[in-house]
């Protein structure tokens, strides 16, 4: 027989794990590797429901499963030295658990990578951990921006006004904390929300969002953006002109148009931004650069009203490079040479916030094999 390895976190132990592992266990002897209790804690910033001797009492015990033990390593590769042991001939993921550096591995060890979609058995219902635990626990939205990335900072919006665009995102997925997922932001509002937003004005929950992260004296302020996003559902744009927080809001709640969306934005993980990365090093702020990120803003606002996805991906487009003019280090050969990997399924592409790594917006006419959709948080009804 083939062997055949998956790792992963496998707390709260549901019905999606099993048919995982049972398609899994179709390509050969499943042997399944769990992040320990320590690893777990530092990669998602909490502890385990179940304990690691539980996880592995459980999942040896599935009809499916050769045999599970803890990864011996830490981090995101914990399973690195496992896999070097067991040589397994497929590494299988499910398609939020595919990233770059386990593809680079697979090549480097001569292993194929299968990613698999979530689809729960026959007659079940769809499950996943992120939603269990929503049920009882922190249900607190993310955000992605989709253009005026950097103009809610003054030292930006001084040279030229312009809007930025953010989406919120219903946390059907556990994204991994990375740049541009707002995840410092979101860690704030859980100090003061600690399992769900308040059913207030939005606005003013951004607000108080906003001036909770940037107390008074700091240093570095938090861009307006990531408050906005995580508290405003819908698609929502915001205007700045040499302040910190924007003149004025324009919203859309339309179901057709945030569908639309829906079904052209995916996400791929990328890697942690690199320790260290100073992406005000080297800048290139003036009037021509951020007219240029202002203008993309309008340009994509635009074509999402009018649901034009050549329009959309241009604007998008334009907005990225504008982005990155300004902040050449957002970019670097392991982001371009990722980037490469879906110019032939994506029409236009951007990082998610400041970039140096995080997560790869992509814009599509039809789904990504091996990106994540993203479910947009809709306007709660009163």
């Amino acid at each position: 027989m083939k062997k055949v390895f998956v790792s992963g976190c496998f707390d709260m132990l549901h019905s999606g794990h099993i048919a995982f592992f049972k398609e899994a266990a179709t390509y050969g002897d499943l042997y399944v590797g769990i992040g320990s209790d320590a690893t777990i804690k530092e990669l998602k910033g909490r502890q385990t429901i179940n304990s690691e001797q539980e996880r592995i009492y459980m999942i040896n015990a599935i009809k499916h499963v050769k045999k599970a033990f803890v990864n011996s390593g830490s981090g995101i590769l914990d399973f690195k030295e496992d896999l070097e042991e067991l040589k397994p001939d497929y590494f299988v993921v499910n398609e939020d658990g595919f990233s770059p550096r386990k593809e680079e591995l697979c090549k480097a060890l001569n292993i194929e990578l299968k990613n698999l979609k979530r689809i729960p058995d026959t007659g079940l219902p769809p499950r996943s951990t992120t939603a269990i635990r929503s049920a009882g626990n922190c249900t607190l939205p993310y955000r992605i921006d989709l253009a005026g990335t950097w103009i809610d900072q003054p030292y930006v919006s001084k040279y030229h006004p312009g809007w930025a665009i953010t989406v919120s995102l219903e946390p059907v997925i556990e994204y991994n904390e990375r740049c541009g997922m707002s995840t410092s932001t979101r860690n704030a509002a859980k100090k003061i929300w600690p399992y769900y937003l308040p059913l207030e004005k939005p606005e003013k929950l951004a607000e108080i969002l906003f001036k909770f992260e940037n107390t008074p004296g700091s240093t570095l302020i938090s861009g307006a953006q990531d408050a906005i996003g995580i508290c405003m559902p819908g698609l929502v744009r915001h205007y700045y002109d040499g302040e910190y927080w924007p003149l004025k809001f324009e919203s859309i709640h339309s179901e057709e148009t945030l569908k639309w969306l829906e079904d052209h934005l995916y996400m791929a993980l990328l890697w942690p931004r690199e320790p260290g990365l100073d992406l005000l090093k080297e800048t290139y702020i003036d009037e021509e650069n951020v007219k240029s990120l202002a203008s993309a803003a309008d340009v994509v606002w635009d074509a999402i009203k009018e649901k034009d996805l050549e329009k959309f991906a241009k604007g998008f487009s334009q907005s990225f490079q504008a982005q990155t003019k300004m902040f050449p280090a957002m970019v670097n050969d392991r982001i371009n040479a990722e980037i490469e990997k879906y110019k032939d399924k994506a029409i236009a592409w951007k990082l998610a916030g400041a970039g140096g790594g995080g997560y790869l917006i992509l814009v599509s006419e039809k789904p990504i094999e091996g990106a994540m959709k993203i479910n947009i948080r809709r306007k709660e009804a009163l």
